[in-house]
């Protein structure tokens, strides 16, 4: 573990150095990424530093018992001793959770995506809830929120709404958030007063860059069409929509989410990049995908991951089976202690695993 440690030291002081690398600092994008490693490194290093004080103060500690014979010294000397034990013991499993090696995608910025599901008008409204609820919790994380489209419901809520989300850790944060999400509740139209059941789907997709995935650009494939349905004259005069092709493997993806064909030309990009990051991943890490499709980690659209309960003021969880009486709270933004049972979960079933290949 040491070993570890160490190499994690040589890595900050690394990257400690480029961040006053003027032409790091001039790039951007590779500053930004530099950061956020930064920011994850430095955490671990901290840990250490304050680990291997508590191993010197043990160390001085025993070399005082075996040589002192005042008394209060030797009193001060167990004291110092039962504390620091005890302290090593806190530190080493902190630390066992820090080595824990990280999703790559955890840091990523993310598309994230809120549809109407069964229920009619009432899924519609459910949408708009889950809305105002995820945006009170990204204003509280500081994160920025573009409205790439939105599709209004008949009676208010949204039909769908895709936005993008940038900040720290957020795909980390959010991935746990995709599936279909239920709620049970007497519905405005409900004249009876009876409690509906009725769905939205939620899907969190890591926004990717070229370098994340295997493409070479004179691979791809480009069209332009005009968008379907309603939308008036812009509609009608411009070919907004985009379609990628990848022609080694026929994988094709598009867009007309976004009003302009620059912003659909982004989101049908990434969506191609998600396709062919998620075949290569099959074809190469069969075991590692398997893991990530995990009970915890699942972003399956047709799992039902969790029941918001208006007349209980419940919120159930089912993957991790944990159950909440704040509703009222939880629609409020106050997502964190959903989100952090749920990584603490997913990173004891990683501890469990690591520990098993030891």
């Amino acid at each position: 573990m040491i070993d570890k440690l160490e190499a994690f030291k040589d890595r900050f002081l690394l990257l400690e150095e480029q961040m006053s690398d003027p032409a790091i600092i001039s790039n951007l994008d590779r500053y930004k990424k530099i950061s956020k490693e930064y920011k994850d490194v430095k955490e671990i290093v901290e840990v250490y530093k304050e680990y291997r004080h508590v191993l010197d103060n043990i160390l001085l500690a025993r070399e005082m018992l075996d040589g002192e014979k005042d008394p209060e010294i030797l009193e001060m000397a167990e004291m110092e001793l039962e504390q620091s034990e005890a302290r090593r013991e806190e530190l080493e499993e902190k630390i066992k959770y820090l080595l824990i090696p990280k999703d790559p995608e955890d840091t990523k910025d993310v598309i994230f995506e809120i549809r109407s599901g069964t229920g009619g008008d009432e899924a519609s409204l459910f949408a708009g809830d889950l809305y105002r609820m995820y945006s009170k919790y990204f204003e509280g994380q500081g994160w920025t929120v573009e409205i790439v489209s939105i599709n209004e419901g008949t009676v208010g809520g949204y039909n769908k709404i895709v936005l993008e989300i940038s900040g720290d850790s957020v795909f980390g944060k959010l991935k746990f958030e995709s599936g279909a999400h239920r709620v049970q509740r007497v519905p405005k139209t409900e004249s009876q007063g009876r409690v509906h059941t009725s769905a939205a789907t939620v899907v969190v997709m890591p926004k990717l860059e070229m370098e994340d995935v295997n493409i070479n650009k004179a691979d791809l494939k480009v069209d332009t069409f005009r968008s379907s349905g309603a939308g008036g004259q812009h509609v009608n005069k411009t070919e907004s929509g985009v379609r990628f092709t990848h022609l080694p493997t026929g994988i094709v993806s598009e867009s007309t989410d976004g009003r302009s064909q620059i912003k659909n030309r982004e989101i049908a990009l990434q969506r191609l990049y998600q396709k062919i990051y998620e075949s290569q991943r099959e074809q190469h890490e069969s075991t590692i995908a398997a893991q990530r499709r995990s009970l915890v980690g699942s972003g399956d659209r047709s799992g039902k991951i969790r029941t918001y309960n208006f007349p209980q003021n419940r919120v159930t969880d089912h993957r991790i089976n944990l159950t909440l009486y704040n509703l009222d709270r939880i629609l409020e933004g106050e997502l964190d202690g959903i989100i952090e049972a749920l990584q603490l979960a997913e990173n004891t079933e990683k501890l469990k695993a690591a520990e098993e290949e030891l």
